[in-house]
């Protein structure tokens, strides 16, 4: 297993360098074509060391982004050409494809970056922890009560964006010596006031039911995927009634482990296609699109295993079930919103009728799940998480004013960038940077 483990690291590390190069040779034609970045311009930045494989990681933040750059620019910082292809071609910020330590500095010095954002905590981070005089901030992809939402990473960077008192109490817990009333701001969910798109149904009478199951996961403790064990006979009695309207969004892994899982997502599909055809006007959705946002909004009821859709819904607001998962091996997370949550277990799944009327109509469910929304995301109603998204953001440019000010007489002690052309900035590098300043993520 070794020597086979070794050789599919190797074949997978060959197949990165390749679409490296080859998204290098894109970046390189795309920009020579663009004009450089507007010198002084932008305040923010968000620093994107990883793949494209991770852009999930960011695009949540892109619409809530794009909101802010109407008050302080925002430009985007990505170190690896595959996540600089991709956001060129999809970003609504400006990009600057900073390759090299060296690039990053020259831009660095041709900007008034005063924060710089952080969406994850890739190693790379690092390297642009060393700019002083400006503020570094975590702003994370998502809410949940994983682990990873209690790193000791936290530390590293001067604020971090939380959610709400329930991040502050996950952290409070392993992080010790830290000022939260300082370095933690509570914004919420900035993401929830986009939860928009277009509708691909004509809204009715129906209750609208989204069924947003997870993949079947690939070791038992992760086995959380409800296709299987829940999604079938969830998805049948709902398009039995005719009173209900299904959005069925699988995770677009269902079925790679498990041929069952996939059987089922299959049939599910089927269904979904021959109640549309006997009925029209019903709108069941078989949703594959990469847009999040409307599903979470026009849904009446949610239901959702383990994941991050969890919270995603949830700070939304608005009714949700969680599908219990039938293997007695999956870890559950009792400490947050799970220890209280609204659960649907397999063999209640026929009875999704009831269970759906009793979370819209239950006052004790109503207000159960107000309680667990106050918690995580604090004041959900439209615009609310935007306005303190912004107002922690005018709080540190105010404080870095105040800054800039007590230290003025100083002598500057920020590290100076090499004194290069901007078209060489805007250059692609060659695919062996001279002292190793900083090759892509995507090659390891």
């Amino acid at each position: 297993m070794g020597v086979l483990g070794d050789a599919r690291k190797a074949v997978k590390m060959g197949r990165n360098l390749l679409a490296n190069r080859r998204a290098r040779g894109e970046l390189s034609q795309r920009l020579a074509k663009l004009p450089p970045l507007q010198p002084g311009k932008y305040k923010i930045a968000v620093y994107f060391a990883d793949g494209e494989v991770n852009m999930y990681q960011i695009r949540q933040w892109y619409k809530p982004l794009a909101e802010l750059a109407r008050t302080w620019p925002v430009v985007v910082l990505s170190r690896g050409a595959t996540a600089a292809t991709r956001l060129f071609e999809e970003s609504p910020l400006p990009v600057a494809y900073v390759r090299t330590v060296a690039s990053l500095e020259q831009t660095l010095a041709e900007q008034d970056i005063r924060i710089v954002f952080y969406v994850n905590q890739n190693t790379k981070n690092f390297q642009m922890f060393r700019y002083g005089q400006r503020w570094h901030v975590f702003i994370n992809h998502g809410e949940s009560d994983k682990m990873y939402m209690t790193t000791n990473q936290f530390k590293a960077y001067d604020y971090s964006f939380v959610a709400g008192d329930a991040a502050l109490a996950r952290l409070e817990k392993v992080l010790w010596d830290y000022d939260f009333d300082k370095r933690a701001i509570k914004i919420g969910r900035p993401q929830a006031d986009h939860y928009s798109g277009v509708l691909p149904y004509t809204p009715d009478e129906r209750t609208v039911v989204l069924y947003a199951p997870t993949w079947e996961g690939d070791r038992r403790s992760a086995a959380y995927g409800s296709i299987a064990s829940h999604g079938v006979a969830l998805v049948r009695a709902l398009l039995a009634t005719g009173k209900h309207r299904v959005i069925y969004r699988p995770h677009p892994r269902s079925g790679v482990v498990e041929h069952t899982y996939g059987a089922a997502n299959r049939e599910i599909i089927s269904m979904i296609a021959a109640a549309n055809a006997s009925d029209p006007a019903a709108g069941h959705v078989h949703d594959t699109g990469s847009e999040l946002g409307w599903q979470l909004a026009s849904a009446d009821v949610a239901i959702v295993d383990i994941s991050a859709m969890v919270y995603d819904r949830l700070a939304s607001g608005k009714p949700l079930m969680i599908t219990r998962p039938v293997d007695p091996e999956a870890k559950i997370d009792l400490g947050g919103y799970l220890s209280a949550c609204e659960w649907l277990d397999a063999d209640e799944a026929p009875n999704i009728v009831r269970h759906t009327d009793r979370l819209l109509h239950d006052p004790d469910a109503v207000g159960r799940l107000a309680e667990w929304v106050e918690r995580y995301f604090g004041d959900t109603t439209p615009g609310a998480a935007t306005a303190r998204f912004h107002a922690a953001v005018q709080q540190l440019m105010d404080r870095w004013d105040y800054f800039a000010e007590l230290h003025s007489p100083d002598e500057e002690q920020q590290i100076s960038a090499p004194q290069v052309s901007v078209a060489a900035t805007r250059a692609v590098q060659s695919d062996v940077p001279p002292g190793g300043t900083g090759e892509d993520d995507d090659e390891v």
